[in-house]
């Protein structure tokens, strides 16, 4: 009876590990897979504008906006994506451009007017 037991114990405790990062368990989850191209970076950060937009984080007018630049900068805790918006529209001068920051593998960071 103890053989069984542990045996069956042993099933379920290895369950969760053959579904770890690194195996395709068709849930799409995203595992880093290296550094994204700018274009790449653009087409994020282009995304992610359109959604804040869409939930009133920042002014409607941004949703229509192309990326003027992407660059990779290094800051404290590393390299990143920063990928700059500019709108004239946007009657708040000191809110006419848009900073959007991005880990090197595509992962959004933060957003900001300042690019600090």
């Amino acid at each position: 009876m103890k053989i069984i037991l542990i045996t069956l114990l042993s099933l379920f405790i290895s369950a969760p590990a053959m579904a770890g990062p690194g195996n395709d368990d068709g849930h799409g989850h995203s595992h880093s897979q290296g550094p994204v191209s700018s274009n790449e970076a653009i087409k994020r950060a282009t995304k992610k504008v359109i959604q804040m937009a869409k939930a009133g984080k920042i002014d409607s007018l941004w949703s229509t906006t192309k990326a003027s630049a992407a660059e990779q900068k290094t800051y404290a805790k590393g390299p990143e994506w920063v990928i700059t918006f500019n709108n004239d529209k946007v009657s708040d001068t000191t809110k006419q451009t848009l900073y959007m920051f991005f880990s090197l593998d595509g992962h959004y960071i933060a957003a900001n007017y300042t690019g600090n």
